[in-house]
């Protein structure tokens, strides 16, 4: 489950802490940045100084020649400082543009990589369009502070600190006074940005969830049509979008507030020392090129503070962009590997299971069990067919051997080692499934059956193929196995799909296989050739099979009949049948129908 920042981190840009970790590793690059932007501020405050040069002591030469010489002499001063600016900026735009795309990216691909390794509870709670808002619109803030805004930010924030410095030492009394006024302005505009920063976060939320909506929806488009809920899905996600257009307008509008206020106080403030100076002037106490250079400091301080105004606006939008990145960061999966985990040696026979009086209840449903003091062995190389009604827990025991759950009491072993203890690498490369729904990924036929073994050559993919029957269609297709299988597999038939997969689990060759009702999307023609397929890839592993249809399992050495999270019977077809009870029940309704 996300798990929440700290309350002190919250509500300030001192969330951006959160990126620290991915800025570290570039920390010559941000030094050289901030070189660059040290000496791109230093020429912008040398440029009043040298106008001040020029105006005192370039146009009051009384020998035309001598103020032609020092006018050169200034100019020249004056155009050595724009090219040292434009350098230095350049230098220092290219650094921080830098960084922040390569930040963004790492960001990325670490939140992506995190939540892959994430446990089905962390997706019971989260849904998938709401990562994704995250990996997209949060990032894209993000950037946006380290690769222009955050630059922006500490660059006016040394030209305005430089400007006030120097604007202090030439005219005390006054910008001691301004300087007083300007910290009466910045404090409750920080307390303002509070409510902007509460804004930004929400409007963040409401994009995620019209997201999540999309993702859902785009994702059934087949059921959506075929109820013809076209409409109602686009007044929804309308819907959605409205709340996060007027949470974005209330946002903008406080933005908008906050600005005006830090632009017109400051210029208020700053005029007033300006009219000071201007005075000065008049009385004789200041030179014509000491007003010049104060008129262009005042400017410099006064455009410093607006973009500050504007930065921090951004840096609030950012910093909740920020909460939300390192909630999925620090969410910590319950299921991991342990630190010094168990070596299982490889076998040629299948994998030995033991699952001893398992007791497990989902998070979801904490009041019912969905296995209760559940006992299950299984030999290496036994073919064991787990049937039951819907909701007997067969899937969750196929669930708990992969340890996408832990069991709350009870231990499961694979060949006489405790799945808790083994890496969780090495527990799912012994084990094959094929899952009743085939997931066919956006690529060739050939890769997605590779993806069981991402080493195997062409030939082995090939004859993986030829075992599940799936050859011949792949051949069929219009560039053979080369042939782009598009999103979800949207170009094959269910039978197909369910072939592909099974060509993927029988290229990984693990020694046990989970067969989640393999053979329930083929027609009868296709159920008969890969039913044969399956059998031969049975021999020389452990195979659990789970089945609703019981034809598909009367060979099984041994089938399992559960009811309720309990093992109510087992043993063979005919014993079972013999027996009179669940099974019978069960295998009377569906052969006599």
């Amino acid at each position: 489950m996300v798990t929440s920042l700290t309350d002190a981190r919250k509500g300030s840009p001192r969330s951006l802490s959160g990126l620290l970790p991915f800025l570290r590793p570039y920390r010559g690059r941000i030094a050289l940045a901030l070189l660059f932007l040290v000496l791109a501020a230093t020429a912008t405050l040398l440029f009043p100084l040298a106008l001040r040069g020029l105006i005192d002591g370039g146009l009051i030469k009384v020998d035309k020649g001598a103020q032609v010489m020092a006018l050169r002499e200034h100019f020249f001063a004056l155009f050595a400082v724009a090219v040292a600016l434009g350098l230095f900026s350049a230098g220092r735009f290219y650094m921080v543009s830098w960084l922040g795309e390569r930040v963004t990216a790492d960001i990325r691909n670490a939140v992506y990589a995190h939540v892959l390794r994430q446990s089905p509870e962390f997706f019971e709670t989260t849904q998938t369009g709401e990562v994704l808002s995250r990996l997209t619109g949060d990032t894209t803030l993000v950037q946006t502070v380290v690769g222009s805004s955050l630059s922006m930010g500490l660059r006016n924030t040394v030209m305005g600190v430089g400007a006030l410095a120097i604007l202090i030492w030439t005219n005390p009394y006054v910008m001691f006074t301004v300087f007083v006024i300007l910290v009466l302005i910045v404090l409750p505009s920080l307390w303002f940005g509070r409510r902007v920063r509460r804004l930004s976060r929400a409007s963040q939320d409401r994009i995620a969830d019209a997201s999540a909506i999309a993702a859902e929806v785009l994702n059934a488009i087949p059921v959506v049509q075929s109820y013809t809920a076209e409409e109602r899905e686009a007044a929804r996600f309308g819907a959605s979008t409205q709340n996060a257009f007027l949470t974005a307008v209330h946002r903008s509008k406080a933005r908008s507030v906050l600005v005006a206020f830090i632009i017109i106080a400051t210029s208020a403030a700053l005029l007033w020392g300006l009219y000071q100076g201007t005075q000065a002037v008049m009385a004789g106490q200041m030179s014509a090129g000491h007003l010049g250079e104060t008129v262009l400091y005042v400017i410099i301080l006064a455009s410093a503070f607006a973009v500050l105004g504007e930065v921090y606006g951004d840096l609030l939008r950012a910093a909740g962009a920020t909460e939300r990145l390192m909630e999925l960061l620090e969410s910590r999966s319950p299921i991991f590997s342990p630190s010094k985990a168990v070596k299982v040696t490889a076998t040629t026979i299948g994998s030995a299971i033991n699952l001893e009086a398992i007791t497990f209840h989902y998070s979801s449903r904490p009041t019912q069990a969905a296995l209760t003091d559940f006992n299950l062995c299984v030999a290496p190389g036994e073919t064991v067919a787990l049937v039951g009604p819907s909701g007997a827990g067969k899937s969750t025991v196929f669930q708990l051997l992969l340890r996408y759950y832990d069991p709350g009491a009870g231990t499961i072993a694979l060949d006489g080692v405790a799945t808790r203890e083994m890496s969780l690498h090495d527990l799912r490369q012994r084990i094959g499934i094929v899952p009743q729904d085939a997931v066919i990924f956006s690529a060739s036929a050939l890769e997605n059956i590779r993806y069981g073994r991402p080493n195997a050559s062409d030939e082995q993919i090939r004859a993986a193929a030829l075992a599940a029957f799936a050859h011949e269609f792949i051949t069929a297709l219009p560039e053979g196995y080369d042939t782009f299988l598009g999103e979800r597999g949207v170009r094959l038939s269910g039978g197909q799909r369910q072939r592909i997969a099974i060509a993927r689990a029988m290229l990984k060759n693990p020694p046990l296989l989970l067969l989640d009702e393999a053979t329930s999307a083929l027609d009868a023609e296709s159920e008969r050739m890969v039913q044969a397929a399956l059998e031969s890839a049975m021999q020389g592993r452990t195979t659990l099979v789970i089945a609703h249809r019981l034809a598909t399992v009367q060979q099984a050495g041994r089938i399992v009949v559960m009811d309720h999270g309990r093992i109510v019977e087992q043993g063979t077809h005919e014993s079972l049948v013999a027996l009179g009870g669940t099974y019978a029940k069960l295998a009377a309704l569906q052969f006599l129908s």
